[in-house]
Protein backbone atom coordinates (compact mmCIF):
# COMPACT_ATOMS: atom_id res chain seq x y z
CA UNK A 1 0.00 0.00 0.00
CA UNK A 2 3.00 2.19 0.50
CA UNK A 3 4.07 1.75 -2.73
CA UNK A 4 0.84 3.01 -4.26
CA UNK A 5 0.67 6.18 -1.91
CA UNK A 6 4.27 7.12 -2.81
CA UNK A 7 3.76 6.95 -6.56
CA UNK A 8 1.06 8.72 -6.33
CA UNK A 9 2.20 11.73 -4.08
CA UNK A 10 4.05 12.13 -6.89
CA UNK A 11 1.70 12.33 -9.21
CA UNK A 12 0.25 14.95 -7.65
CA UNK A 13 2.77 17.52 -7.44
CA UNK A 14 5.07 16.60 -10.76
CA UNK A 15 3.24 18.01 -13.72
CA UNK A 16 5.45 16.33 -16.18
CA UNK A 17 4.76 13.00 -14.08
CA UNK A 18 0.92 13.64 -14.68
CA UNK A 19 1.62 13.74 -18.18
CA UNK A 20 3.66 10.64 -18.25
CA UNK A 21 1.75 8.68 -16.51
CA UNK A 22 -1.87 10.30 -18.91
CA UNK A 23 -0.17 8.90 -21.68
CA UNK A 24 1.04 5.75 -20.72
CA UNK A 25 -2.78 4.85 -18.92
CA UNK A 26 -3.91 5.65 -22.60
CA UNK A 27 -1.17 3.27 -24.02
CA UNK A 28 -2.01 0.53 -21.48
CA UNK A 29 -5.92 0.98 -22.21
CA UNK A 30 -5.45 1.36 -26.19
CA UNK A 31 -3.51 -2.13 -26.10
CA UNK A 32 -5.63 -3.59 -24.05
CA UNK A 33 -9.42 -2.69 -26.34
CA UNK A 34 -7.02 -3.88 -29.17
CA UNK A 35 -6.10 -7.31 -27.89
CA UNK A 36 -8.95 -7.91 -25.74
CA UNK A 37 -11.42 -7.75 -28.84
CA UNK A 38 -9.43 -9.91 -30.76
CA UNK A 39 -9.41 -12.91 -28.37
CA UNK A 40 -5.65 -12.73 -27.09
CA UNK A 41 -5.90 -12.09 -23.55
CA UNK A 42 -6.64 -15.74 -22.38
CA UNK A 43 -4.61 -17.49 -25.51
CA UNK A 44 -1.47 -17.91 -22.93
CA UNK A 45 -2.21 -21.07 -20.86
CA UNK A 46 -0.15 -19.51 -17.87
CA UNK A 47 -2.37 -16.46 -17.94
CA UNK A 48 -5.06 -18.62 -17.61
CA UNK A 49 -3.77 -20.44 -14.79
CA UNK A 50 -2.98 -17.30 -12.70
CA UNK A 51 -6.98 -15.81 -13.09
CA UNK A 52 -7.87 -19.69 -12.04
CA UNK A 53 -5.87 -19.41 -8.86
CA UNK A 54 -6.88 -16.60 -7.97
CA UNK A 55 -10.29 -17.05 -8.71
CA UNK A 56 -10.07 -20.59 -6.52
CA UNK A 57 -9.36 -18.73 -3.07
CA UNK A 58 -12.63 -17.90 -2.54
CA UNK A 59 -14.70 -20.04 -5.07
CA UNK A 60 -14.45 -23.29 -4.00
CA UNK A 61 -15.41 -26.17 -1.85
CA UNK A 62 -12.99 -25.65 0.18
CA UNK A 63 -12.42 -21.76 -0.07
CA UNK A 64 -8.87 -20.06 1.68
CA UNK A 65 -5.38 -19.75 1.67
CA UNK A 66 -4.72 -23.09 0.66
CA UNK A 67 -5.22 -22.60 -2.86
CA UNK A 68 -2.50 -20.17 -4.06
CA UNK A 69 -0.61 -23.30 -4.47
CA UNK A 70 2.78 -23.32 -4.66
CA UNK A 71 5.88 -23.08 -7.81
CA UNK A 72 4.02 -19.25 -9.04
CA UNK A 73 4.59 -16.67 -6.18
CA UNK A 74 1.29 -15.75 -4.25
CA UNK A 75 1.53 -11.61 -4.82
CA UNK A 76 0.23 -11.59 -8.70
CA UNK A 77 -2.90 -14.03 -7.57
CA UNK A 78 -3.61 -12.00 -4.46
CA UNK A 79 -3.78 -8.78 -6.65
CA UNK A 80 -5.86 -10.40 -9.20
CA UNK A 81 -7.99 -11.67 -6.62
CA UNK A 82 -10.62 -8.57 -6.14
CA UNK A 83 -10.65 -7.92 -9.73
CA UNK A 84 -12.45 -12.10 -10.67
CA UNK A 85 -15.10 -11.58 -7.91
CA UNK A 86 -17.58 -10.46 -10.82
CA UNK A 87 -18.19 -13.86 -13.04
CA UNK A 88 -17.99 -11.42 -16.14
CA UNK A 89 -14.50 -9.89 -15.20
CA UNK A 90 -13.41 -14.23 -14.08
CA UNK A 91 -14.95 -15.83 -17.59
CA UNK A 92 -13.73 -12.73 -19.96
CA UNK A 93 -10.32 -12.22 -18.07
CA UNK A 94 -10.00 -8.53 -17.67
CA UNK A 95 -10.03 -8.94 -14.23
CA UNK A 96 -6.57 -10.35 -14.51
CA UNK A 97 -5.33 -7.65 -16.78
CA UNK A 98 -6.19 -4.97 -14.45
CA UNK A 99 -2.92 -5.68 -12.08
CA UNK A 100 -0.99 -5.83 -15.29
CA UNK A 101 -2.26 -2.73 -17.03
CA UNK A 102 -1.69 -0.75 -13.58
CA UNK A 103 2.11 -2.27 -13.43
CA UNK A 104 3.07 -1.19 -16.79
CA UNK A 105 1.53 2.72 -16.24
CA UNK A 106 4.27 2.58 -13.00
CA UNK A 107 6.82 0.81 -14.50
CA UNK A 108 6.85 3.65 -17.38
CA UNK A 109 7.06 6.03 -15.14
CA UNK A 110 9.96 4.65 -13.34
CA UNK A 111 11.89 4.73 -16.18
CA UNK A 112 10.69 8.07 -16.89
CA UNK A 113 12.03 8.84 -13.29
CA UNK A 114 15.08 6.77 -13.14
CA UNK A 115 16.68 8.91 -16.39
CA UNK A 116 15.40 12.23 -15.32
CA UNK A 117 16.42 12.51 -11.32
CA UNK A 118 20.09 11.18 -11.77
CA UNK A 119 20.91 13.37 -14.99
CA UNK A 120 23.36 16.55 -14.48
CA UNK A 121 21.38 18.43 -17.39
CA UNK A 122 19.03 21.36 -17.27
CA UNK A 123 15.68 19.89 -16.34
CA UNK A 124 14.60 20.17 -20.51
CA UNK A 125 17.06 18.22 -21.81
CA UNK A 126 16.60 16.02 -18.69
CA UNK A 127 12.97 15.77 -19.32
CA UNK A 128 13.95 15.01 -23.32
CA UNK A 129 16.22 12.08 -21.97
CA UNK A 130 13.91 10.56 -19.72
CA UNK A 131 10.54 10.79 -22.02
CA UNK A 132 12.74 8.61 -24.88
CA UNK A 133 13.57 6.43 -22.47
CA UNK A 134 10.35 6.11 -21.94
CA UNK A 135 8.83 6.03 -25.12
CA UNK A 136 11.80 2.98 -25.86
CA UNK A 137 10.11 0.86 -22.69
CA UNK A 138 5.92 1.99 -23.05
CA UNK A 139 5.67 1.59 -26.70
CA UNK A 140 7.39 -1.78 -26.94
CA UNK A 141 4.56 -4.12 -28.45
CA UNK A 142 5.71 -6.87 -26.66
CA UNK A 143 5.21 -5.25 -23.68
CA UNK A 144 1.79 -3.87 -24.19
CA UNK A 145 0.75 -7.40 -25.10
CA UNK A 146 1.48 -8.73 -21.88
CA UNK A 147 0.59 -5.74 -20.02
CA UNK A 148 -2.63 -6.94 -21.71
CA UNK A 149 -3.14 -10.28 -19.93
CA UNK A 150 -2.83 -11.78 -16.53
CA UNK A 151 0.58 -12.48 -17.04
CA UNK A 152 3.46 -11.53 -14.34
CA UNK A 153 6.01 -9.71 -16.40
CA UNK A 154 4.48 -6.62 -16.58
CA UNK A 155 4.13 -6.52 -12.54
CA UNK A 156 7.35 -7.51 -11.82
CA UNK A 157 8.76 -4.85 -13.99
CA UNK A 158 7.24 -2.38 -12.35
CA UNK A 159 8.59 -3.57 -8.49
CA UNK A 160 12.15 -4.09 -10.44
CA UNK A 161 12.30 -0.51 -11.85
CA UNK A 162 11.29 1.28 -9.02
CA UNK A 163 13.57 -0.67 -6.51
CA UNK A 164 16.51 -0.01 -9.14
CA UNK A 165 14.97 3.90 -9.13
CA UNK A 166 15.18 4.26 -5.09
CA UNK A 167 18.73 2.10 -4.86
CA UNK A 168 20.38 4.75 -7.48
CA UNK A 169 18.29 7.68 -4.78
CA UNK A 170 20.13 6.26 -1.89
CA UNK A 171 23.62 5.47 -3.38
CA UNK A 172 23.79 8.91 -4.49
CA UNK A 173 25.78 10.94 -2.24
CA UNK A 174 23.98 14.53 -2.93
CA UNK A 175 21.15 13.80 -1.38
CA UNK A 176 20.57 14.31 2.85
CA UNK A 177 20.91 11.08 5.08
CA UNK A 178 17.04 11.40 5.71
CA UNK A 179 16.12 10.96 2.04
CA UNK A 180 18.56 8.33 1.91
CA UNK A 181 16.93 6.24 5.28
CA UNK A 182 13.55 6.70 2.88
CA UNK A 183 15.09 5.82 -0.32
CA UNK A 184 16.32 2.56 1.27
CA UNK A 185 12.92 1.36 2.73
CA UNK A 186 10.92 2.34 -0.27
CA UNK A 187 13.91 -0.25 -2.54
CA UNK A 188 13.12 -2.21 0.25
CA UNK A 189 9.58 -2.63 -0.28
CA UNK A 190 9.87 -2.70 -4.20
CA UNK A 191 12.17 -5.74 -4.08
CA UNK A 192 9.85 -7.59 -1.25
CA UNK A 193 6.95 -7.26 -3.99
CA UNK A 194 9.13 -8.07 -6.99
CA UNK A 195 10.30 -11.09 -4.99
CA UNK A 196 6.63 -12.36 -4.38
CA UNK A 197 5.96 -11.59 -7.92
CA UNK A 198 8.42 -13.82 -9.72
CA UNK A 199 12.08 -15.52 -8.48
CA UNK A 200 13.79 -13.23 -10.98
CA UNK A 201 13.12 -10.62 -7.77
CA UNK A 202 15.19 -13.27 -5.89
CA UNK A 203 17.92 -12.94 -7.29
CA UNK A 204 17.88 -9.08 -7.79
CA UNK A 205 17.47 -8.41 -4.19
CA UNK A 206 20.88 -10.74 -3.62
CA UNK A 207 22.71 -8.62 -5.83
CA UNK A 208 21.09 -5.08 -4.57
CA UNK A 209 21.34 -5.99 -1.25
CA UNK A 210 25.15 -6.68 -1.22
CA UNK A 211 25.29 -3.33 -2.98
CA UNK A 212 23.15 -1.53 -0.52
CA UNK A 213 25.23 -2.84 2.25
CA UNK A 214 28.91 -1.83 0.60
CA UNK A 215 27.37 1.85 -0.52
CA UNK A 216 26.07 1.69 3.70
CA UNK A 217 29.58 0.77 5.18
CA UNK A 218 31.62 3.10 2.65
CA UNK A 219 29.20 5.91 3.62
CA UNK A 220 29.06 5.08 7.40
CA UNK A 221 33.37 4.73 7.48
CA UNK A 222 33.36 8.63 5.53
CA UNK A 223 31.31 10.29 8.09
CA UNK A 224 32.72 8.38 11.53
CA UNK A 225 35.74 11.18 11.59
CA UNK A 226 33.71 13.94 11.37
CA UNK A 227 30.77 12.48 13.29
CA UNK A 228 32.76 11.92 15.80
CA UNK A 229 34.88 15.12 16.31
CA UNK A 230 31.61 16.55 16.46
CA UNK A 231 30.47 14.02 19.42
CA UNK A 232 27.71 12.98 17.04
CA UNK A 233 28.43 9.09 17.16
CA UNK A 234 24.54 7.97 15.83
CA UNK A 235 25.20 9.71 12.85
CA UNK A 236 27.32 6.93 12.01
CA UNK A 237 25.39 4.12 12.87
CA UNK A 238 22.10 5.67 11.19
CA UNK A 239 23.18 4.38 8.20
CA UNK A 240 24.00 0.78 9.29
CA UNK A 241 20.71 0.81 11.07
CA UNK A 242 18.80 1.29 7.94
CA UNK A 243 20.62 -1.04 6.21
CA UNK A 244 19.36 -3.64 8.48
CA UNK A 245 15.85 -2.51 8.73
CA UNK A 246 16.29 -3.08 4.65
CA UNK A 247 18.10 -6.72 4.91
CA UNK A 248 14.99 -7.64 7.46
CA UNK A 249 12.26 -6.51 4.61
CA UNK A 250 13.84 -8.23 2.27
CA UNK A 251 14.20 -10.99 3.53
CA UNK A 252 10.62 -11.41 5.57
CA UNK A 253 9.43 -12.11 1.46
CA UNK A 254 11.11 -15.09 0.83
CA UNK A 255 10.86 -16.45 4.59
CA UNK A 256 7.27 -16.05 4.18
CA UNK A 257 6.97 -17.94 1.00
CA UNK A 258 9.18 -20.76 2.30
CA UNK A 259 6.80 -20.96 5.89
CA UNK A 260 3.85 -21.32 3.46
CA UNK A 261 5.28 -24.25 1.51
CA UNK A 262 6.63 -25.83 4.95
CA UNK A 263 2.89 -25.69 6.78
CA UNK A 264 0.82 -26.82 3.31
CA UNK A 265 3.30 -29.26 1.36
CA UNK A 266 5.92 -30.07 4.20
CA UNK A 267 8.77 -29.22 1.90
CA UNK A 268 9.65 -25.47 2.41
CA UNK A 269 11.61 -25.74 -0.85
CA UNK A 270 8.17 -27.32 -2.70
CA UNK A 271 8.50 -24.98 -5.51
CA UNK A 272 11.98 -26.23 -6.80
CA UNK A 273 11.88 -29.68 -5.52
CA UNK A 274 8.30 -30.59 -6.28
CA UNK A 275 6.52 -32.32 -9.08
CA UNK A 276 5.21 -28.84 -10.83
CA UNK A 277 8.77 -27.33 -10.71
CA UNK A 278 11.14 -26.11 -13.67
CA UNK A 279 13.64 -28.94 -12.85
CA UNK A 280 10.78 -31.73 -12.55
CA UNK A 281 9.37 -29.96 -15.97
CA UNK A 282 12.04 -30.04 -17.85
CA UNK A 283 13.21 -33.76 -16.35
CA UNK A 284 9.55 -35.22 -17.80
CA UNK A 285 10.27 -33.58 -20.71
CA UNK A 286 13.91 -35.28 -20.89
CA UNK A 287 12.26 -38.49 -20.22
CA UNK A 288 9.81 -38.13 -22.75
CA UNK A 289 12.32 -37.14 -25.78
CA UNK A 290 15.52 -37.91 -24.42
CA UNK A 291 16.81 -34.81 -25.99
CA UNK A 292 17.96 -31.86 -23.39
CA UNK A 293 16.88 -28.35 -23.85
CA UNK A 294 19.10 -26.10 -25.32
CA UNK A 295 21.57 -24.13 -23.05
CA UNK A 296 21.42 -27.64 -20.79
CA UNK A 297 24.58 -27.30 -18.58
CA UNK A 298 26.11 -24.58 -21.12
CA UNK A 299 26.21 -21.08 -20.18
CA UNK A 300 27.34 -20.27 -23.37
CA UNK A 301 24.56 -21.06 -25.46
CA UNK A 302 22.42 -20.01 -22.77
CA UNK A 303 23.24 -16.39 -23.00
CA UNK A 304 22.83 -16.62 -26.78
CA UNK A 305 19.77 -17.64 -26.24
CA UNK A 306 18.50 -15.68 -24.06
CA UNK A 307 19.81 -12.68 -25.97
CA UNK A 308 17.92 -13.97 -29.01
CA UNK A 309 14.94 -13.51 -27.58
CA UNK A 310 15.82 -9.98 -26.54
CA UNK A 311 16.44 -9.31 -30.70
CA UNK A 312 13.12 -10.44 -31.24
CA UNK A 313 11.28 -8.91 -28.70
CA UNK A 314 12.71 -5.53 -29.45
CA UNK A 315 12.62 -5.54 -33.71
CA UNK A 316 12.91 -7.91 -36.86
CA UNK A 317 15.97 -8.34 -38.64
CA UNK A 318 18.46 -6.55 -37.28
CA UNK A 319 16.67 -4.00 -35.64
CA UNK A 320 17.13 -5.87 -32.24
CA UNK A 321 21.18 -6.14 -32.54
CA UNK A 322 20.78 -2.67 -33.03
CA UNK A 323 19.31 -1.58 -29.39
CA UNK A 324 21.69 -4.79 -27.98
CA UNK A 325 24.54 -2.83 -29.29
CA UNK A 326 23.04 1.28 -28.45
CA UNK A 327 22.57 0.02 -24.81
CA UNK A 328 26.43 -1.85 -24.57
CA UNK A 329 27.40 1.71 -26.00
CA UNK A 330 25.53 3.31 -23.13
CA UNK A 331 27.36 1.42 -20.58
CA UNK A 332 30.72 2.36 -21.74
CA UNK A 333 29.98 6.29 -21.93
CA UNK A 334 28.24 5.69 -18.64
CA UNK A 335 31.04 4.34 -16.82
CA UNK A 336 33.51 6.20 -18.72
CA UNK A 337 31.94 9.85 -18.42
CA UNK A 338 28.90 9.58 -15.99
CA UNK A 339 29.91 7.17 -13.35
CA UNK A 340 27.85 8.42 -10.36
CA UNK A 341 24.92 6.55 -12.89
CA UNK A 342 26.80 3.25 -11.72
CA UNK A 343 23.79 2.19 -10.56
CA UNK A 344 22.03 2.08 -13.27
CA UNK A 345 24.24 -0.97 -13.99
CA UNK A 346 21.27 -3.00 -12.11
CA UNK A 347 19.21 -2.83 -14.62
CA UNK A 348 21.64 -5.52 -15.98
CA UNK A 349 20.96 -8.20 -13.70
CA UNK A 350 18.18 -10.20 -15.55
CA UNK A 351 21.79 -11.32 -18.08
CA UNK A 352 23.35 -13.00 -15.08
CA UNK A 353 20.42 -14.47 -13.65
CA UNK A 354 18.52 -16.07 -17.00
CA UNK A 355 21.02 -17.89 -18.48
CA UNK A 356 22.44 -19.27 -15.62
CA UNK A 357 18.33 -20.43 -14.79
CA UNK A 358 18.17 -21.89 -18.21
CA UNK A 359 22.06 -23.99 -17.92
CA UNK A 360 21.74 -25.02 -14.26
CA UNK A 361 17.86 -24.24 -12.89
CA UNK A 362 16.15 -26.12 -15.82
CA UNK A 363 14.58 -22.94 -17.30
CA UNK A 364 14.34 -23.25 -20.97
CA UNK A 365 13.71 -20.95 -23.84
CA UNK A 366 13.13 -21.85 -27.61
CA UNK A 367 13.27 -19.35 -30.46
CA UNK A 368 11.86 -20.52 -33.92
CA UNK A 369 15.00 -20.07 -36.10
CA UNK A 370 17.56 -21.82 -33.95
CA UNK A 371 16.78 -25.23 -32.67
CA UNK A 372 14.22 -27.09 -31.46
CA UNK A 373 12.42 -24.26 -33.85
CA UNK A 374 9.63 -23.82 -31.65
CA UNK A 375 8.12 -20.65 -29.37
CA UNK A 376 8.75 -20.89 -25.72
CA UNK A 377 9.55 -18.57 -22.91
CA UNK A 378 10.39 -15.79 -25.57
CA UNK A 379 9.05 -13.03 -23.25
CA UNK A 380 12.00 -13.90 -20.81
CA UNK A 381 13.89 -11.38 -23.56
CA UNK A 382 11.86 -8.45 -22.13
CA UNK A 383 13.46 -8.66 -18.73
CA UNK A 384 16.41 -6.31 -20.34
CA UNK A 385 13.77 -3.63 -22.15
CA UNK A 386 14.09 -1.42 -19.25
CA UNK A 387 17.75 -1.75 -19.19
CA UNK A 388 17.77 -1.25 -22.97
CA UNK A 389 15.77 1.88 -22.66
CA UNK A 390 17.65 3.46 -19.72
CA UNK A 391 21.21 2.92 -21.86
CA UNK A 392 20.08 3.72 -25.02
CA UNK A 393 18.67 6.63 -24.10
CA UNK A 394 21.87 7.51 -21.65
CA UNK A 395 24.11 7.27 -24.62
CA UNK A 396 22.31 9.47 -27.04
CA UNK A 397 22.00 12.45 -24.64
CA UNK A 398 25.01 12.17 -22.87
CA UNK A 399 26.79 12.16 -26.83
CA UNK A 400 24.50 15.14 -27.50
CA UNK A 401 26.19 17.12 -25.04
CA UNK A 402 29.31 17.33 -27.45
CA UNK A 403 26.99 19.30 -30.08
CA UNK A 404 26.17 22.74 -30.16
CA UNK A 405 23.02 25.05 -31.06
CA UNK A 406 19.76 23.06 -32.69
CA UNK A 407 22.02 20.26 -34.14
CA UNK A 408 22.29 18.59 -30.44
CA UNK A 409 18.70 17.36 -30.91
CA UNK A 410 19.41 15.21 -33.99
CA UNK A 411 20.35 12.21 -32.14
CA UNK A 412 17.11 12.46 -29.89
CA UNK A 413 15.06 12.69 -33.12
CA UNK A 414 17.06 10.05 -34.94
CA UNK A 415 16.01 8.26 -31.69
CA UNK A 416 12.88 8.24 -31.60
CA UNK A 417 12.30 7.60 -35.29
CA UNK A 418 14.02 4.74 -34.52
CA UNK A 419 11.82 3.64 -31.98
CA UNK A 420 9.15 4.03 -34.32
CA UNK A 421 10.47 1.96 -37.29
CA UNK A 422 12.33 -0.44 -34.92
CA UNK A 423 8.72 -1.31 -33.53
CA UNK A 424 6.35 -0.88 -36.57
CA UNK A 425 8.27 -4.18 -37.48
CA UNK A 426 6.66 -6.16 -34.63
CA UNK A 427 3.48 -4.36 -34.43
CA UNK A 428 1.34 -6.94 -36.38
CA UNK A 429 1.75 -9.67 -34.58
CA UNK A 430 4.62 -9.66 -31.52
CA UNK A 431 6.72 -12.61 -30.94
CA UNK A 432 5.02 -12.60 -27.66
CA UNK A 433 1.36 -13.14 -29.13
CA UNK A 434 2.73 -15.34 -32.09
CA UNK A 435 4.03 -18.05 -29.53
CA UNK A 436 0.78 -17.44 -27.14
CA UNK A 437 -1.07 -18.10 -31.26
CA UNK A 438 1.41 -21.32 -31.84
CA UNK A 439 1.41 -23.32 -28.65
CA UNK A 440 -2.57 -22.44 -27.61
CA UNK A 441 -3.90 -23.44 -30.80
CA UNK A 442 -4.92 -27.20 -29.62
CA UNK A 443 -5.18 -26.25 -26.13
CA UNK A 444 -8.21 -23.71 -26.79
CA UNK A 445 -9.76 -26.12 -29.10
CA UNK A 446 -9.86 -28.93 -26.92
CA UNK A 447 -11.12 -26.35 -23.91
CA UNK A 448 -14.16 -24.94 -26.28
CA UNK A 449 -15.22 -28.61 -27.43
CA UNK A 450 -15.24 -29.91 -23.85
CA UNK A 451 -16.76 -26.43 -22.79
CA UNK A 452 -19.61 -26.80 -25.10
CA UNK A 453 -20.31 -30.30 -23.28
CA UNK A 454 -20.02 -28.75 -20.15
CA UNK A 455 -22.71 -26.38 -20.98
CA UNK A 456 -25.40 -28.97 -21.50
CA UNK A 457 -24.79 -30.44 -18.08
CA UNK A 458 -27.22 -29.29 -15.32
CA UNK A 459 -26.84 -26.17 -13.68
CA UNK A 460 -26.51 -27.55 -10.32
CA UNK A 461 -24.25 -30.48 -10.94
CA UNK A 462 -20.58 -31.45 -9.13
CA UNK A 463 -17.84 -32.16 -11.43
CA UNK A 464 -14.88 -34.22 -10.84
CA UNK A 465 -11.76 -32.96 -12.31
CA UNK A 466 -8.25 -32.86 -12.12
CA UNK A 467 -7.70 -28.97 -13.10
CA UNK A 468 -4.24 -28.42 -13.73
CA UNK A 469 -3.93 -28.96 -17.50
CA UNK A 470 -7.33 -27.73 -19.05
CA UNK A 471 -9.22 -25.30 -16.21
CA UNK A 472 -9.71 -22.82 -18.82
CA UNK A 473 -12.56 -25.10 -20.17
CA UNK A 474 -14.49 -24.63 -16.84
CA UNK A 475 -13.98 -20.41 -17.27
CA UNK A 476 -15.08 -21.07 -20.85
CA UNK A 477 -18.25 -22.88 -19.79
CA UNK A 478 -18.68 -20.09 -17.16
CA UNK A 479 -18.71 -22.84 -14.75
CA UNK A 480 -18.06 -21.76 -10.58
CA UNK A 481 -14.94 -23.52 -9.51
CA UNK A 482 -17.08 -24.02 -6.22
CA UNK A 483 -19.36 -26.76 -8.67
CA UNK A 484 -15.80 -28.76 -8.76
CA UNK A 485 -13.95 -31.12 -6.82
CA UNK A 486 -10.33 -30.85 -8.14
CA UNK A 487 -6.97 -31.61 -6.78
CA UNK A 488 -6.92 -28.99 -4.34
CA UNK A 489 -9.69 -29.59 -2.00
CA UNK A 490 -7.98 -30.90 0.87
CA UNK A 491 -10.28 -29.27 3.34
CA UNK A 492 -8.42 -27.50 6.16
CA UNK A 493 -4.52 -27.45 7.09
CA UNK A 494 -4.71 -30.76 8.93
CA UNK A 495 -6.06 -32.43 5.26
CA UNK A 496 -3.74 -30.66 3.52
CA UNK A 497 -0.66 -31.50 5.23
CA UNK A 498 -1.64 -35.17 5.25
CA UNK A 499 -2.97 -35.13 1.70
CA UNK A 500 -6.71 -36.42 2.63
CA UNK A 501 -9.63 -34.88 2.19
CA UNK A 502 -12.72 -34.24 -0.49
CA UNK A 503 -10.65 -34.71 -3.30
CA UNK A 504 -9.11 -38.08 -2.34
CA UNK A 505 -12.04 -39.40 -1.12
CA UNK A 506 -14.39 -38.41 -4.26
CA UNK A 507 -11.57 -40.37 -5.94
CA UNK A 508 -12.26 -43.05 -3.71
CA UNK A 509 -16.41 -42.79 -4.33
CA UNK A 510 -16.76 -40.51 -7.09
CA UNK A 511 -20.54 -41.47 -7.43
CA UNK A 512 -21.11 -40.24 -3.81
CA UNK A 513 -19.49 -36.78 -4.19
CA UNK A 514 -20.12 -35.81 -8.10
CA UNK A 515 -22.60 -36.01 -10.79
CA UNK A 516 -20.06 -36.16 -13.58
CA UNK A 517 -16.22 -36.48 -13.80
CA UNK A 518 -14.08 -35.42 -16.45
CA UNK A 519 -10.70 -37.62 -17.28
CA UNK A 520 -7.59 -36.70 -19.24
CA UNK A 521 -5.47 -39.54 -20.64
CA UNK A 522 -4.63 -41.61 -17.74
CA UNK A 523 -4.81 -39.02 -14.82
CA UNK A 524 -5.96 -40.23 -11.81
CA UNK A 525 -9.97 -39.17 -12.12
CA UNK A 526 -9.75 -41.76 -15.25
CA UNK A 527 -8.51 -44.38 -13.26
CA UNK A 528 -11.15 -43.96 -10.30
CA UNK A 529 -13.72 -43.35 -13.00
CA UNK A 530 -13.22 -46.71 -15.28
CA UNK A 531 -12.30 -48.73 -11.93
CA UNK A 532 -16.08 -47.91 -10.68
CA UNK A 533 -17.28 -48.11 -14.73
CA UNK A 534 -18.65 -45.17 -14.81
CA UNK A 535 -20.87 -44.40 -17.44
CA UNK A 536 -19.07 -42.53 -20.59
CA UNK A 537 -21.19 -39.75 -22.17
CA UNK A 538 -18.70 -38.04 -24.69
CA UNK A 539 -15.27 -38.15 -25.25
CA UNK A 540 -13.14 -35.74 -27.41
CA UNK A 541 -10.19 -35.94 -29.52
CA UNK A 542 -7.85 -33.24 -30.64
CA UNK A 543 -4.89 -33.77 -32.71
CA UNK A 544 -1.60 -32.79 -30.31
CA UNK A 545 -3.16 -32.58 -27.23
CA UNK A 546 -4.63 -35.31 -24.42
CA UNK A 547 -7.97 -37.88 -25.17
CA UNK A 548 -10.72 -36.44 -22.82
CA UNK A 549 -13.58 -38.14 -21.36
CA UNK A 550 -16.81 -37.24 -20.10
CA UNK A 551 -18.51 -39.52 -17.53
CA UNK A 552 -21.54 -39.73 -15.65
CA UNK A 553 -21.74 -41.45 -11.82
CA UNK A 554 -25.52 -42.36 -11.88
CA UNK A 555 -26.60 -44.89 -14.24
Amino acid sequence: MSFVVIFCSSVVRLTSTRVVVFIAACLSVLAFHWHFHRGDVLLDGDAVAHINIARRVFDSKTPGPLHLGTVWLPLPHILIMPFVVSDWAWHTGFGGSIPSMVAYVFAVLGIFRLVREMQQEPRREADWAACIAGLIFGLNPNLLYLQSTAMTEALYLAFFIWAVVYFAEFADEGTSLKKHERTLRNCALCLAGGMLTRYDGWFAAGIMACAVVVVAWRRAAKRAPVAVAMGDVARVNRPLVSTAKFLMIVAAAPALWLAYNKIVFGNPLEFITGPYSARAIAQRGYQLWGIRPPGFHSLHTAIFYFLKTTELDTGQAWWGKVWLVLAAAGVVVVLVRARRLWPWLMLWIPLAFYPSSIAYAGASIHVPMWWPFSYYNLRYGLQLLPAIAVFSAAVIFLAARAIQGVWKWVPAVALGIGVLVSYNSIWSVPICLQEARVNSRTRVELESQLARVLERLPPASTILMYTGGHVGALQDADIPLRRVIWEGNHGDWKHALARRGLWEEALQDPARYADYAIGFDEDEVTVSAEKHGLRRIAEIDVSGQVHAVVYATSR
